[in-house]
């Protein structure tokens, strides 16, 4: 079954537009999702919305939100009232500006969607304005209404189609400074940083996400498996903790217990060729 698009539109760049459609690029479908039970007569429990003061279940015409300006203290919002600050749809994603790809900084990154162009006639114009950002290696910054707010998407060329990823705010991101201003400044010893940096060689390969499983989502499947079949759940050995005593010995140990030059000393001298012992007089 062919997924359904998020959102459709058009991708507007000047006087330039095509249409597009706008597709949830993760999910989460695969993962193990639990419901409640009543363990005494074994029945799905339904969550109710109640009043909590008087524990009386709120039909949905009496429900209204409310903002709590003050502790305990809060403001009912009608719809109607909040109707008139939505913002519109305008069924179309507006690029702004265009910035350099090595310029984005990821703390702002959120969820991502593929951008795909609708129909015969949105095809040309679609890839002329992929080919002009991947060329330049620029990504565009587009605004977008969907459910009534205003979206900030950031679109990049992925194969024949866009990347569009959702931006954070500024005001939903944290400033670093109130968790890093007070890590001490350690000078590093050069003979530990040269072991570690080894380390890090050693353990380098190329990002592949399909070498790495979901181990914890693997487990409830295997645990969910015994408990069919009428079996013990499987154990987990809990991890051995190890305590660093010395730091160098455990770059050390991590390395394979020699040091970068003692392993370069060793391989030179192994490429060494062999030395002819002289013959005696006889």
């Amino acid at each position: 079954m062919a997924p359904r698009p998020t959102w459709k539109g058009f991708l507007k760049l000047s006087l330039v537009s095509c249409s597009v459609a706008l597709y949830p690029a993760t999910s989460t479908t695969e993962r193990v999702h639990f419901h409640i039970f009543n363990r005494k007569t074994g029945n799905r429990i339904r969550n109710d919305v109640v009043d909590v003061e008087t524990d009386e279940a709120v039909p949905a015409e009496n429900r209204v939100k409310g903002y709590e300006f003050a502790k305990g203290e809060y403001l009912l919002m009608e719809d109607d009232e909040l109707d008139n600050v939505a913002l519109e749809s305008t069924h179309s994603i507006d690029i702004a500006e265009f910035v350099p790809v090595e310029e984005i900084d990821r703390i702002y990154l959120d969820e991502s969607f593929y951008l795909v162009p609708e129909g015969d006639v949105a095809q040309e114009a679609f890839a002329v304005i992929r080919e002009a950002m991947r060329k330049e290696n620029l990504a565009a910054l587009a605004k977008l209404v969907v459910y009534r707010r205003e979206r900030l998407l950031l679109l990049q060329p992925r194969g024949k189609g866009l990347l569009a990823t959702a931006l954070r705010y500024n005001t939903e991101v944290r400033d670093e400074k109130d968790y890093f201003d007070a890590i001490p400044n350690v000078k590093v010893p050069a003979d530990m940083l040269k072991l570690a940096t080894h380390i890090l060689e050693s353990k380098q390969g190329r990002f592949d996400p399909g070498r790495f499983e979901d181990r914890y989502e693997q487990a409830l499947h295997e645990l969910i498996d015994a408990k069919r079949a009428g079996k013990k759940p499987p154990v987990v050995a809990a991890p051995t903790p190890t305590n660093v005593i010395n730091l160098m010995d455990a770059l050390r140990r991590s390395a394979g217990g020699k040091s970068p030059k003692t392993r370069q000393r060793q391989q030179t001298k192994a490429k060494r060729p062999a030395r002819k012992k002289a013959r005696k007089a006889s």
